[in-house]
């Protein structure tokens, strides 16, 4: 009811007896402020999604599991106007938007064990056009739903975010043109283009060795014609969480 994450293995998948993993999440939705006040990032890099944000950017939020991608995630939706709706989708309930008070949320269902029931993310993002979102946030893309959710945000919807596991912006590109063509067998600098078209920045979260999270790096996204490629021109990066961060380009 808490919203936590369970999971629970018994043998003989775990041989060495039951297993019960959970993942328990704050009630407490950390500002863009507060992540600066805790060290997770620069100031300027605050500044920066702050105005991406309230300028109706698109934001993909890439990290590894545990590194902070969902608590960014809630921290970018603290500065969406509330004048705008927002639909959100997820595979489990874990975004707050306390704050904000147009608000849909979503959330996909698993196939029971007659296999029936199923609602995937992927129907729940075609299902989100119908309900007139001036934005959609995608918890967590990780299969099919990436074709959609590229749809989505070049057709109007504007300053969309969401989540995707990437160890580096250009792997972000690379997953995407992957999950996509699950789907649909298109070429590659096709599916590019669709995704240089649909995000303007790529936030990298990490967790350090030492436990400590922090934004490691922002990306921008554009289409370069000639090569026929997604470019990801590296803005920031942050080598560790005691070191300072370098702006290595100016943001446009």
């Amino acid at each position: 009811p808490q919203g936590h994450r369970v999971h629970a293995m018994i043998p003989p998948i775990s041989p060495d007896g039951p297993v019960l993993a959970i993942r328990k999440f704050s009630r407490k939705v950390l500002s863009l402020a507060q992540m600066v006040e805790a060290d997770s990032m620069e100031e300027p890099v605050a500044q920066l999604l702050r105005w991406a944000v309230e300028g109706r950017r698109s934001i993909a939020v890439l990290g590894g599991t545990g590194s902070g991608k969902t608590t960014l995630l809630n921290a970018l939706s603290l500065s969406i106007p509330h004048s705008e709706r927002i639909v959100t989708i997820e595979d489990s309930l874990e975004l707050k938007f306390q704050e904000h008070p147009q608000v849909v949320r979503l959330e996909a269902r698993h196939q029971n064990a007659e296999g029936l029931g199923e609602v995937t993310i992927r129907s729940l993002v075609v299902d989100s056009l119908r309900m007139r979102p001036d934005r959609i946030i995608v918890g967590e893309c990780r299969g099919g739903e990436a074709l959609d959710m590229l749809t989505a945000m070049n057709t109007g919807h504007d300053g969309s975010l969401t989540t995707l596991h990437a160890n580096s912006p250009q792997e972000c590109v690379d997953r995407l043109v992957t999950m996509c063509r699950y789907v649909v067998d298109l070429p590659p600098d096709v599916i590019e283009a669709q995704v240089a078209h649909a995000f303007d920045l790529m936030v990298q979260t990490q967790r350090y060795r030492t436990g400590d999270r922090f934004v490691s790096c922002v990306a921008a996204v554009t289409w370069d014609a000639q090569e026929r490629r997604c470019q990801v021109d590296t803005l920031y990066r942050r080598e560790t969480p005691a070191a300072r961060g370098e702006w290595e380009l100016i943001p446009n």
